[in-house]
């Protein structure tokens, strides 16, 4: 019953509602010059308003995941879409910045649910074979959300405005709920499936058990590295850098974003079918992409001046690859974790990325605005000495991967063991 045509119809419909939910999430990086002068402030409060936003959506990653194990991936699928599209209607009337944080809370809050949700019917309703290239997939394809937010949402900001723009975005929300409600299945013989009620002792259990397991923790941290410098891009200041740093129009700004969604669409498969056939070598291909991200950014970094267009398409194209590398994370947690805490472990991965991204966002405002008196005439020397600050996560992260990768080949090493969940097995090497 896994794979036909029916599965691909719940998987499409799955992932229109992530795609919708990056759009609700990246909405703020394209209105970010125009939030500046809505609200009247600075580099930092700007950057807060995109903290909090991931803030919230990493500190429900694991309370969605036991909510996900518990009530299924049909319901908070349908929930996250409806407070998102609350927020965006929100933030399309707001004024000033209590109506405004609120907007962000809710966008936040309905984007936790989506994403880890989506990623749970893979399993459900494709063949074990087929899960890693479907995951790389979903993940991808669903940052098309990204376009709709650089492309037809920042030419409503610009044509009709700010109040347009985002009740459009609201709207799109209230018709995936729809969708969803209508389309969505948990599995192929239950619309809707519900695991056994727990008591918080065994909740704290699993999740317990889940972070002890080094492969969960080799997950967040490959997530953690690999996550975080394409988001800061898209999702706040890739946009700002883009027009008031190197000096672009809207239009090539816009394109290069595209192009950032374009690569990692085509890298997505690859790396799914680079996992499929080599599972004991994924942690180089995450270390080999947090380089590339690291050498994007040193060019850029480097070029006197503003960067010509091409170094600009080769920074692009270097970030591209951290979606699908972020992918692997959730490989380990399904590899290393049974079916009934799969969705704890995947919230517990899904908070590394976030993590390092919302304190590099806030780090790049802050850095910003002490270098320019907290007023909005940035210049490429100032986004140069801010967008620097990645490469201490960076190091961070890596640190991270390798210490728990050293905990996974001991484990394995000395209890190999073939894995649950359709995940690879243990293979005597002892490599992850």
């Amino acid at each position: 019953m896994r794979g036909g045509a029916r599965a691909w119809i719940v998987w499409a419909v799955g992932l229109a509602a992530y795609t919708v939910a990056v759009l609700q999430r990246t909405s703020l990086g394209v209105a970010g010059l125009d939030a500046q002068q809505r609200f009247d402030i600075g580099a930092s409060a700007l950057a807060s308003f995109a903290v909090l936003q991931l803030l919230v959506y990493a500190a429900l990653q694991v309370p969605v995941g036991v909510l996900l194990d518990r009530f299924g991936s049909m319901r908070l699928v349908v929930a996250g879409a409806v407070l998102m599209a609350s927020g965006q209607a929100l933030m399309a009337f707001s004024g000033d910045l209590s109506g405004a944080i609120v907007a962000r809370v809710l966008v936040g809050a309905g984007d936790a649910m989506t994403f880890i949700s989506v990623l749970r019917l893979v399993p459900q309703w494709f063949p074990g074979k087929r899960v890693a290239v479907v995951s790389q997939f979903t993940g991808i394809i669903g940052q098309l959300g990204q376009v709709l937010s650089a492309v037809p949402l920042a030419a409503l900001l610009a044509g009709p405005g700010w109040t347009t723009a985002f009740l459009s975005a609201s709207g799109t929300g209230v018709f995936l709920a729809l969708l969803a409600l209508v389309a969505l299945h948990d599995s192929p013989d239950r619309r809707m499936v519900s695991g056994a009620a727990t008591t918080a002792r065994q909740l704290g259990g699993d999740l317990a058990t889940a972070w002890r397991h080094p492969g969960t923790r080799l997950g967040l941290w490959t997530h953690f590295s690999t996550q975080f410098p394409g988001t800061v891009f898209a999702l706040m200041w890739g946009y700002p850098f883009l027009l008031a740093g190197e000096g672009l129009s809207r239009s090539t700004a816009g394109a290069l974003l595209t192009l950032f969604v374009l690569v990692g669409m085509v890298a997505a498969p690859v790396l799914g079918v680079l996992v499929e056939r080599h599972p004991m070598r994924r942690s180089w291909l995450v270390l080999g992409i947090v380089g590339v991200n690291a050498a994007g950014w040193g060019l850029v970094l480097a070029w006197p001046g503003r960067a010509p267009l091409a170094v600009l398409v080769a920074l692009v194209v270097a970030l591209g690859l951290g979606g699908p590398g972020s992918m692997i994370g959730f490989e380990f947690a399904r590899t290393f974790n049974p079916p009934n805490r799969l969705g704890t472990a995947t919230g517990i991965v899904n908070v590394g990325g976030f993590t390092a991204s919302l304190t590099a966002i806030l780090l790049v405002g802050l850095i910003l605005d002490a270098r320019t008196g907290g007023s909005a005439g940035y210049g490429i020397a100032d986004f140069k000495v801010a967008m620097a600050v990645q490469y201490a996560l960076m190091a961070v992260g890596v640190l991270g991967i390798l210490r728990t990768r050293r905990l996974v080949r001991r484990r394995l090493a000395e209890a190999p063991v073939p894995v649950p969940s359709g995940g690879f097995s243990a293979a005597p090497t002892g490599k992850a």
